[in-house]
């Protein structure tokens, strides 16, 4: 398993605690990238405003470091694309009766 396979892996850890399910399954997170030792992590949460952000984001740092022993990654929270249903694995959709 790659290092970028390895970090989505660690995301599977972090879940949305409104919905129950994780950021990768829910198709929050949209880009990882690894350069020069620094982790770059972009996402999205469902809605603008998500009175849960500093608790996802902190899951989201809280799971690198304490699985991979990456201590300052940067999580860049955008809003474009936003997010929607579709962008949910089928496990997800499943999980929450959407189909």
């Amino acid at each position: 398993m790659n290092r970028i396979e390895q970090i989505r892996e660690a995301l599977r850890q972090v879940y949305d605690p409104e919905l129950g399910v994780n950021i990768v399954d829910l198709g929050l997170v949209y880009d990882i990238r690894e350069e020069d030792d620094q982790v770059y992590i972009q996402m999205t949460l469902t809605t603008p405003g998500c009175p849960m952000h500093d608790t996802i984001v902190g899951g989201v740092r809280f799971a690198l470091n304490d699985q991979l022993g990456i201590t300052d990654p940067e999580v860049d929270i955008v809003w474009e694309p936003r997010w929607s249903p579709a962008n949910m694995s089928e496990a997800a959709k499943e999980e929450l009766g959407h189909f």
